[in-house]
């Protein structure tokens, strides 16, 4: 036996016990990823498929009727639900202080409203993908299956890479052979074709699931700007200050935005600038506005951001496949569908080479 054969030896039998001793996890991952690709949009959907265009005086009013409904009321953010065109949700406590979220429209009517806990199945679906429903322990566990995945996808396109002129066949099987001959064939082809966005997937996922611990590593701080007292007169409306904060980013799209408190009479508004990233419902660039007289208090575009900052908000639009608008989202449901599919494979080849020894 030569030294190289020995060596791809190894390869095959650690690719082979990597993938036995973390499938499960990326099974989940496959299938809940796989499920996200666009579940923003299925989410609305499922809720209503109506359209009504954005009228932010009627979406303030709604604002003003949830705050003000009781003792224990107020509003706390309202965000844009990256789905449909012109939905909204909005975090609340009702008048007995219970922490709610209210679905809207673009007139501010109400879809669905429901405890701060309770998800719709693809949330739930969301929320597993995320940590497996563990906290911190399910970011760790993700975070060890992660890295195995990235080291078994190495090993794989190591022990599967053709020789000069194999890659149609490679790529193309043609099914001859055995049964177990035609599986290999199979995980084979599949395994090469998503290998490369599968791997690309697997870091930006890994890494963002340590977000804040990279934050703190980089020395990238959150803009915090000292509290501004209320003076006391009524705090500028919604309305006033989406336009207010998208003047102050030209050509920026309003995002989300927290509401003013009894200490800090500021809007954080979050805006998508122009060249961003996110192609979606979301954005990274920041406005504070002043709720006393709409003033703006600072503005940060993610493109004046330090370099590392600029490099940890890109792990959620690089893992999404949001980077690349639609295109890149289904790209990222294909890549999904075949490491499911090549997992599936792998886990037939093992089991019929285990019986027949």
């Amino acid at each position: 036996m030569t030294k190289s054969t020995g060596r791809r030896g190894l390869l095959i039998r650690l690719h082979r016990w990597l993938g036995l001793g973390a499938a499960l996890f990326w099974l989940v991952q496959a299938v809940t990823g796989t499920l996200l690709s666009f579940h923003f949009e299925l989410d609305d959907a499922l809720v209503s498929t109506q359209t009504r265009p954005t009228d932010l005086d009627a979406i303030g009013h709604r604002l003003d009727q949830l705050g003000t409904a009781g003792p224990g009321a107020g509003v706390t953010w309202i965000w844009t639900t990256a789905g449909l065109p012109d939905r909204y949700v909005v975090a609340y406590r009702d008048e007995a202080g219970a922490a709610r979220r209210a679905r809207i429209d673009g007139a501010g009517a109400v879809l669905r409203d429901r405890a701060a806990g309770e998800h719709s199945f693809l949330e739930l679906m969301r929320a597993v993908h995320i940590d497996l429903l563990a906290g911190r322990v399910g970011h760790w566990i993700l975070a060890g299956s992660g890295m195995l995945l990235v080291t078994n996808l190495v090993f794989g396109l190591v022990v599967a890479w053709p020789r000069r002129g194999g890659w149609r066949q490679a790529l193309l099987p043609r099914g001859a052979g055995g049964r177990t001959a035609r599986l290999y064939g199979l995980h084979r082809a599949v395994g090469l074709w998503v290998a490369v966005p599968a791997l690309f997937l697997a870091v930006t996922g890994t890494l963002l699931l340590f977000e804040h611990e990279m934050r703190h590593l980089l020395d990238v701080e959150d803009v915090a700007l000292p509290p501004n007292p209320p003076a006391g007169t009524r705090p500028v409306g919604l309305a006033t200050a989406v336009r207010a904060g998208t003047s102050a980013i030209p050509g920026s799209r309003f995002v989300g935005t927290t509401l003013p408190s009894t200490t800090d009479a500021s809007y954080y508004m979050w805006v998508r600038a122009p060249g961003e990233l996110y192609r979606g419902g979301y954005g990274r660039s920041l406005v504070v506005i002043d709720a006393n007289d709409a003033g703006i208090r600072g503005t940060y575009p993610i493109h004046d951001a330090p370099p590392a900052d600029i490099l940890v908000s890109a792990l959620y639009p690089l893992h999404t496949g949001e980077a690349g608008g639609t295109p890149g989202r289904a790209l990222g449901l294909l890549t999904g569908i075949g490491l499911l599919v090549a997992t599936i494979y792998g886990l037939q080849l093992w089991l019929r080479r285990r019986s027949r020894r």
